[in-house]
C-alpha cells in the first residue's frame, strides 16, 4: 500500500490567517479608532454622542511658511506675501475635502487665514475626517459669551475735555508735536460700531465728508451680516472711541484723533462670539473686501487691531485654535493688541486665547494712581505650559469714559478691554512719528517696552516680584511721548 504524505503548510497558513483576522478584529479596529479620536476635541466628541451633531473646525496639516515675511522691509510687501501664501496653501490643499463635503451636502465654511474648514456634522463625519492624513486636528466651535462690560443703559454726559486716561499715557503731548495719527488706520474687532457717532464719524475711513462707503471698511462676521456698521451692544463703539474718538466739541476720548478706523463685528448683541466669527474678522482685516464679498485687498489692511475679548478653553475654545491666526496677523505687519482678561488677581489668570500667545501683545489695566487693577489678569501663562510672562504692557482701564451708541458718552467702564485701545491706538502715533517702524511689530513692541513707565510689583506670581517685566504690569504703563521721542 502506498502511503501518501500530506504537507502541513497549507493548514498552518490557513490557521495563521484566521488568528491574524481575529487579532485585527479584536485589537486593530479599536486601536485605529483611538488614534483618530486623539485628533478630535473632547467637546466635539461629547456633542456628537448618541447621534448628536455639532459645528467643528477641521484644521488641515498643511500650513503656509511665512518666515520670509520677516525679511521684507515694508508693511505692504509683508501683507501681500502673507495673504498670497495663505491663499495658495488653502486653495491647493482644501479642494479634495471641499469636493467631498459638497457631494454629500455637508454645510461648511472655508478659511485661508489659517488652513481650516468649519463643518457641521455627526460623529461618523468627524471620525471619517479625523482618519484623513491631511487633517491635523478637529476643534470645537463654541459660541462664547466674552467677559466684557455690559452697561445698563446709556446716559448723556457733558463734554469733559481731554480724558484723564488719555493724558496719563501722554498722548496730548504727542499731539503738540504734530502727531495725531494722521495717515494711519486702526481697527476694532468687537461688537460692532455706531459709525456715525459724533466722536467717530469724521474718523471713519468709509466717510468722505459727504457720503459713506462701507466697502473695505466694515464686515459683520455674526449671523446677522449687517451691510452697514451697527453695534447693538455698545462695547465696540466704546473701544474704538478710545483709539480715535474726538467730536470737536470737547469730548476728547481717543489717543489718536487724527487716525482713521475700520471695524469688523465678531460678537453679537449679547457679547457672544465663536472661533469662526473671530477668524472671519481676522481674515477680513488682513485683506479687507467689499460688502458684497470678493478676494480682498491687503493694501487696505489696518495698522493695528484692537481685540478686547477672549475665547476661554473653559467654554470649549482650544488653546491653539487662534494661535496660527494671530501669528499670521503679526507676520503681515499688523500690530495685534489683546486684552489680558479680567480674572485677576489670582496668578496665571492670563489663561485665555488670544492673550496667552507670544505673538499677541497682551495688555493689563491700571487705575488713575498707576496701580494694577485687582481684576486685571496676571501671569505666568500655564494654560499652554509655556510659563511665559504676561501681560506685556499696561494702560489705564479703570473708570474710563467713552462713546456709546445713541450719540452719547458714558463714564465708569472698567476692564482690560478699556486698557487695550490705548496700545492699539498708540501705534498710530508712533508709526506716524517713526515711519521706519511701520509694519515692524517686533521693533514697535520693543519700543513700547523700553519707554514704558516701568512698574515693579510685590506680587509673587511666577517669581517676578521686584522685577521688570513682571506678571502684573508686564513692562509697565505705556508712555507715548517717550515712545515717539526715543532715538
Amino acid at each position: 500500500m502506498t502511503v501518501r504524505k500530506f504537507s502541513s503548510a497549507p493548514l498552518l497558513i490557513a490557521l495563521a490567517m484566521i488568528v491574524l483576522a481575529v487579532v485585527v478584529l479584536t485589537l486593530g479596529a479599536p486601536a485605529s479608532r483611538a488614534i483618530d479620536h486623539q485628533k478630535i476635541s473632547a467637546r466635539v466628541l461629547n456633542e456628537t454622542a448618541n447621534g448628536g451633531s455639532t459645528e467643528a473646525l477641521i484644521v488641515l496639516a498643511s500650513q503656509a511658511d511665512l518666515t520670509p515675511a520677516a525679511r521684507m522691509h515694508t508693511k505692504l510687501a509683508k501683507g501681500k506675501f502673507v495673504v498670497n501664501a495663505l491663499r495658495d496653501v488653502a486653495s491647493r490643499t482644501q479642494a479634495p475635502m471641499i469636493s467631498m463635503l459638497e457631494q454629500r451636502g455637508v454645510p461648511y465654511q472655508a478659511f485661508w487665514i489659517v488652513n481650516m474648514i468649519q463643518v457641521t456634522g455627526n460623529r461618523a463625519l468627524m471620525e471619517e475626517l479625523a482618519a484623513r492624513p491631511d487633517v491635523k486636528q478637529i476643534d470645537a466651535n463654541p459660541h462664547v459669551r466674552t467677559d466684557i462690560p455690559n452697561p445698563n443703559g446709556f446716559a448723556a454726559e457733558q463734554p469733559q475735555g481731554i480724558e484723564w486716561n488719555v493724558t496719563k499715557v501722554k498722548a496730548p503731548k504727542v499731539w503738540k508735536k504734530g502727531f495725531k495719527g494722521q495717515g494711519m488706520v486702526v481697527a476694532g474687532a468687537d461688537t460692532g460700531v455706531q459709525w456715525d457717532h459724533p466722536a467717530l464719524k469724521g474718523h471713519y475711513r468709509g466717510w468722505d465728508g459727504t457720503k459713506a462707503n462701507h466697502d473695505y471698511n466694515w464686515h459683520d462676521g455674526t449671523p446677522q451680516h449687517s451691510p452697514t456698521p451697527v453695534d447693538p451692544h455698545g462695547h465696540g463703539t466704546f473701544t474704538v472711541s478710545q483709539m480715535v474718538g474726538d467730536d470737536g466739541q470737547g469730548n476728547q476720548i481717543g489717543v489718536a484723533p487724527g487716525a482713521q478706523w475700520i471695524a469688523c463685528r465678531n460678537m453679537d448683541s449679547g457679547g457672544t462670539g465663536s472661533p469662526t466669527s473671530y477668524t472671519e474678522c481676522f481674515q477680513f482685516l488682513i485683506a479687507p473686501y467689499p460688502i458684497s464679498g470678493g478676494k480682498g485687498d491687503p493694501s487696505k489692511a489696518p495698522d493695528s487691531i484692537n481685540n478686547s475679548w477672549t475665547c476661554p478653553p473653559s467654554e470649549g475654545c482650544s488653546t491653539s485654535t487662534l494661535q496660527q491666526i494671530v501669528d499670521n496677523v503679526r507676520a503681515a505687519g499688523i500690530f495685534p493688541a489683546m486684552a489680558a482678561g479680567n480674572s485677576g488677581s489670582s496668578c496665571s489668570s492670563v489663561s485665555d486665547p488670544p492673550a496667552i500667545y507670544d505673538s499677541a501683545v497682551s495688555v493689563g489695566a491700571t487705575d488713575s494712581g498707576n496701580f494694577i487693577a485687582s481684576f486685571s489678569s496676571r501671569g505666568p501663562v500655564t494654560a499652554d505650559g509655556s510659563n511665559r510672562v504676561k501681560p506685556d504692557l499696561s494702560a489705564p482701564g479703570v473708570n474710563i469714559r467713552g462713546a456709546v451708541p445713541g450719540n452719547g458718552y458714558q463714564s465708569g467702564w472698567s476692564g482690560t478691554s478699556m486698557a487695550t485701545p490705548h496700545v492699539a491706538g498708540g501705534v498710530a502715533l508712533i508709526w506716524q512719528a517713526k515711519p521706519s517702524l511701520i509694519g515692524n511689530i517686533d521693533a514697535t513692541e520693543a519700543l513700547y517696552e523700553s519707554t514704558a513707565l516701568h512698574k515693579k510689583t510685590s506680587e509673587t506670581c511666577g517669581g517676578t516680584q521686584g522685577k521688570v517685566p513682571n506678571n502684573a504690569y508686564g513692562y509697565g504703563i505705556i508712555n507715548l511721548l517717550k515712545a515717539v521721542t526715543a532715538p
